[in-house]
C-alpha cells in the first residue's frame, strides 16, 4: 500500500457516546463475525435489558438479516474490540438513530451504505430496533448529527 493511501481497514470514526448506542455496536460487530445466533450477543442483550432482552435481540437479528439480505456491497465492521468504528459502521449509526425521527434520510443513508434503492425492509427493522431501544431506555439517538 502506497504512503497516504486509505486501507479499506481504516477507522476515522470515534466511537459513540451513550450506553445504548455502544451495545448496539457491540452486538452488531458480533452478529457479524460470529452470525445471529452468537451467545455473546445475546448475553450483552441480557445484561442492558433484563428480562426485557428478547425483544431487542430477535430485531437486532432480523434487522443484521435483512441488511444483509439487501446488500449489494461488503459492509465493512471492525473487531469488537476496536475503539473506533469504520465509515461502514458510522453511516449504519447514523443511519439507526435518524430512522424515527427523519426517515428519508435514513433512507437514504442506507441506500448509500447498501448499495442499492431497494432498503425499506432494512429502513423498517432499524426503526424496530431503535424503538425496541429507547423503549427499554437504551436509546440510540446519542449520536444523531455528531
Amino acid at each position: 500500500m502506497a504512503h497516504g493511501e486509505i486501507s479499506p481497514l481504516d477507522l476515522p470514526r470515534s466511537m459513540p457516546h451513550g450506553y445504548g448506542n455502544r451495545l448496539f455496536l457491540y452486538t452488531m460487530r458480533r452478529m457479524a463475525s460470529a452470525g445471529v445466533n452468537d451467545a455473546h450477543a445475546a448475553n450483552a442483550m441480557l445484561g442492558a435489558f433484563g428480562r426485557s432482552y428478547r425483544r431487542p435481540l430477535v430485531l437486532m437479528r432480523a434487522m443484521m438479516l435483512e441488511v444483509a439480505r439487501c446488500a449489494t456491497r461488503r459492509i465493512l465492521v471492525a473487531p469488537c474490540c476496536c475503539a473506533r468504528m469504520t465509515a461502514d459502521e458510522a453511516t449504519l449509526m447514523q443511519a439507526i438513530s435518524t430512522a424515527l425521527q427523519d426517515p428519508p434520510s435514513s433512507y437514504d443513508q442506507l441506500a448509500t451504505l447498501l448499495g442499492t434503492d431497494d432498503v425499506l425492509g432494512a429502513l423498517t427493522c432499524l426503526q424496530a430496533v431503535a424503538q425496541a431501544h429507547g423503549d427499554l431506555g437504551r436509546p440510540l439517538d446519542l449520536y444523531a448529527g455528531a
